[in-house]
């Protein structure tokens, strides 16, 4: 049974959509079958694996309003074993449409649920809030992956979302583990050292060990619609990610 790994965080703009992106196709390109679930109606997920958002007929939100099947609406990536189940801004109006809707945070489990057995890996990119999308998230999820970037407020608002897993985890999806806490665009200067060692201070083993730099190629490849190991497979960035590919399968 494929196991299924939620990127979270409440805060934009924090390497969450691009950890999801190239995690998905660094676990594919070692062979292992995955799905790329985009949860996010922004939809830079689906984009940015080369996915034309304007031409699709069914998505995401297709799944969650009107329960069609998650498998109908699954795309083949841009890396061998890569699957992924795209979105588009539709998918805004999901949150307001499932308001009063019965079981409401369990659509996307259900449909999860349904297809896990087919892959190795299901990550899911979650939108930037603690909404109605995000819950069904982790409600689908075995593990919640917690992307931090390497600043002064790097800890503001986790607590709130680890507050977050434990109520989803108590009510609703009581297997919700926390899978890990990955450090994102680290530069070595005093302030990025300061953050990583009290981040790791504060939650032990619980971070990666692996820490993705400030790199532009990670800022490039979604222009193209590439993962970064298709993009530039040596830079640093697309190098980073093989090893928390590596990182995340050795955790189990």
């Amino acid at each position: 049974m494929g196991r299924v790994i939620v990127v979270a965080n409440q805060k934009g703009g924090v390497g969450k959509t691009t950890t999801a992106v190239n995690l998905a196709a660094c676990m594919a390109a070692a062979g292992r079958s995955t799905l790329l679930v985009d949860l996010d109606p922004q939809g830079n997920a689906s984009s940015g694996v080369g996915i034309d958002r304007t031409a699709l007929e069914r998505t995401v939100y297709d799944v969650l309003v009107d329960g069609v099947a998650l498998r109908e609406v699954v795309k083949p990536g841009p890396v061998t074993f890569l699957a992924v189940a795209p979105s588009t801004k539709d998918l805004v109006g999901a949150e307001v449409e499932l308001v009063n809707a019965e079981g409401r945070e369990f659509r996307l489990r259900r449909q999860i649920e349904a297809i896990r057995d087919g892959y190795d890996y299901i990550f899911i990119d979650c939108p930037p809030s603690l909404g109605l999308l995000t819950l069904n998230g982790l409600v689908a999820a075995d593990g919640v992956l917690i992307t931090l970037q390497c600043e002064y407020y790097a800890l503001e608002g986790l607590s709130e979302l680890l507050h977050t897993i434990v109520l989803v985890r108590d009510g609703l999806n009581p297997q919700l583990k926390l899978q890990g806490v990955l450090l994102t665009m680290f530069q070595h200067t005093n302030l990025s050292n300061q953050v990583v060692a009290d981040v790791r201070a504060h939650l032990g083993q619980k971070v990666y060990e692996t820490v993705i730099p400030r790199n532009v190629t990670l800022s490039e490849a979604p222009s193209f619609g590439k993962p970064v190991i298709l993009y530039d497979a040596k830079s640093p960035g697309a190098r980073a990610y093989m090893a928390l590919a590596a990182e995340v399968a050795a955790r189990g």
